[in-house]
């Protein structure tokens, strides 16, 4: 555990100009105490991929992130076989008299099998090397905006955030070492199943208040002046209170 408490975690995470209020640095403190996976949900624009940014900069960690959309699929979220290279492989061997198949057998002998369906031919996605990552260094996985994918993707999601495990049918079931700190996002354009969100922490992160607000500007760009970032959170906070389709959130105010 690298903060021994709450306000330790929140004063590096000020330190590194993110600006957490209590219930976030709580949840950030309670997912590394406990080793669990963080939901944060909120509108788009309020901090969400900011805070797990943050964590990973006071952490000195990795950040491996998984920008959800719909139709992701395993082969682009955790693995995929490199096909391309194993015909290669299988023509070189067969090139080489490697491969010595008895009259009228088609498929190659088991040994080759195993051969082409090795790590050496496997294209690691964020899950799988986030799973993978070792060493002193810690690692940061965001699986950013999960309710953009696919109740199938989500699925397949409940092995990974129980056991830090994934299996692969040609290799076998590969566990973590060291499990990452998982921080999933969500924008609620639907509503995340209840057992994904059985296995995490849960936070909405909301607007920030005036105060808040002000002191993000004035510490993530100190060239702006006082008079001007006042001016531009207060016109901001007004714009949240319009039925807007769209209600800015702070990246819009610090645009």
């Amino acid at each position: 555990m690298a903060f021994g408490s709450i306000d330790e975690l929140e004063v590096a995470l000020r330190e590194a100009d993110y600006l957490p209020d209590r219930g976030l640095s709580t949840a950030l403190y309670l997912s590394l105490a406990l080793s669990k996976p963080v939901l944060l949900e909120g509108e788009a624009g309020v901090g969400k991929t900011e805070a797990a940014k943050a964590l990973a900069t006071v952490l000195d960690a990795r950040l491996i992130r998984l920008q959800c959309y719909e139709g992701l699929d395993v082969s682009h979220a955790v693995y995929e076989w490199d096909y391309q290279r194993q015909l290669l492989e299988i023509r070189l061997l067969e090139a080489s008299h490697a491969l010595q198949r008895p009259a009228g057998e088609a498929a190659p002998p088991a040994a080759v099998t195993r051969h082409i369906f090795s790590e050496a031919f496997l294209i690691k996605r964020p899950l799988l090397r986030a799973l993978e990552s070792a060493g002193r260094r810690p690692t940061v996985l965001l699986i950013d905006e999960v309710d953009r994918a696919d109740e199938e993707f989500e699925g397949y999601l409940l092995e990974l955030l129980s056991e830090f495990q994934i299996t692969i049918p040609e290799l076998g079931t590969i566990r973590a070492e060291r499990p990452p700190f998982v921080v999933l996002t969500s924008n609620r354009t639907r509503e995340v199943h209840d057992a994904l969100k059985r296995r995490c922490l849960y936070l909405w992160i909301d607007y920030p208040d005036l105060e808040t607000e002000l002191r993000i500007l004035t510490d993530r760009l100190p060239g702006v002046s006082a008079r001007l970032a006042g001016q531009v959170a207060a016109f901001v906070q007004e714009l949240r209170r319009v039925e807007l389709y769209k209600v800015p959130g702070v990246s819009e105010t610090l645009d």
